[in-house]
């Protein structure tokens, strides 16, 4: 079969959710046919955890010069990377990988994919942005195909003019036995943060922002604090933190709560964790919960976005409803009070991950799917550089 090249763009300088996922397509791309190339935006030095990531597994790197946000330049520079890779396929990642393509003319001359991971919405600024995907996706010379992680994100394409025709729901996936760590990591990790051995850990991973709802947990926690000897670890960074400090400070809870900030990676928390929770108001196929399922850790998850097609309620994991802390608190306490609950949980998880979410099938349905969009297509002749 003759390789596939495949040019991916996306914005990032950490190793986020759509980041792993993109990397970890990456690395075991070639075994299905695929020569995969990331392309990523760097301003000053092109030297940060991604870029690093990246260049350490292997997968071939180019960067995208900016000045800022608005630089009027990066149209051509997109122009003259197309003509220098010859991808076979595009792919964009997010509103503003995929504006730029659609901006610089690309999808005329090479077949285009758009992922999209769903919007944050921490600010009016922010939501404003993001609906330059009705102009980017939903019209004219648009993407071929558009990927996205979930039905409800399904949805919010098909109202922003994406035909529905184009979408096509993958979920994402992670490696079974993820973040099991040696039992000495876990002790020593406990030291380090200050958790002595007789505190159940409560932990949540995941950006700091409006979306996550990280308020809500933090009064579930507080009410939990009455009858269960817990600490709560938080890993992640964003805009939500100072808001996050204000409330531990008014619940007095700065003494049962651990703010990690962000991390390489997450998985050695997951060692030390008795149960993880997931508190989004929106979440598309959210990594944190894969994560904690691949991880032997029972998991408690808000019922928002993809997480029922991943979690079966009082199977896999218990689900909650949203903003409702009394749920998510009964919740936890049920998984923390009764063992035989958690050891079922994880024992559907482990079947779950091993039958629908391993990387190998994820990999081969995308690399399907962009064949089936590269037929019909031609390399891109360097006179596109304008």
């Amino acid at each position: 079969m003759k390789p596939l090249r495949l040019l991916a763009l996306i914005e990032a300088t950490t190793i986020t959710g759509p980041a792993r996922n993109l990397l970890e397509f990456a690395r075991c791309s070639a075994a299905a046919g695929i020569e995969t190339t990331v392309a990523t935006f760097v301003r000053g030095e092109a030297d940060n955890l991604f870029t690093r990531t990246t260049r350490a597994q292997g997968t071939r790197l180019e960067t995208v010069p900016e000045s800022g946000a608005w630089d009027s330049a990066v149209p051509e520079r997109l122009r003259a990377l197309v003509a220098r890779v010859q991808p076979h396929v595009i792919q964009s990642h997010a509103v503003k990988g995929h504006f730029l393509v659609r901006r610089s003319g690309i999808p005329d001359h090479c077949p285009w994919v758009a992922f999209h991971h769903g919007y944050t919405w921490p600010t009016a600024k922010a939501r404003l942005y993001n609906q330059l995907d009705r102009w980017s996706l939903g019209f004219g010379n648009g993407p071929r195909q558009v990927l996205t992680v979930s039905l409800p994100f399904r949805d919010q394409l098909v109202a922003i003019g994406v035909s529905p025709k184009k979408i096509e729901v993958i979920h994402n996936a992670i490696e079974g036995g993820w973040g099991r760590p040696e039992p000495h990591e876990a002790a020593n990790l406990r030291l380090a943060l200050g958790i002595t051995p007789e505190k159940r850990v409560i932990l949540i991973v995941g950006r700091l922002s409006r979306e996550k709802d990280h308020l809500t947990l933090l009064e579930a926690v507080k009410a939990l604090l009455q009858s269960l000897n817990a600490h709560l670890v938080v890993v992640g960074e964003g805009p939500e933190r100072p808001r996050i400090e204000a409330r531990l400070q008014a619940l007095n809870m700065s003494q049962q709560v651990t703010l990690a900030g962000q991390r390489d990676s997450a998985r050695p928390f997951y060692g030390i964790a008795d149960v993880a929770v997931l508190s989004s108001l929106s979440e598309g196929s959210p990594n944190a919960l894969l994560e904690a399922m691949s991880a032997g850790v029972p998991a408690v998850a808000t019922k928002v976005g993809g997480v029922p097609e991943i979690a079966e309620d009082g199977q896999s994991a218990l689900l909650v409803n949203p903003s409702n802390a009394e749920e998510m608190k009964a919740a936890i306490e049920r998984i923390l009070s009764d063992p035989a609950l958690a050891s079922r949980l994880v024992a559907r998880s482990e079947v779950l991950i091993a039958e629908k979410y391993v990387p190998e099938a994820r990999v081969a349905r995308l690399a399907a799917i962009y064949r089936r969009v590269a037929e019909g297509g031609s390399t891109i002749p360097a006179n596109i550089v304008s």
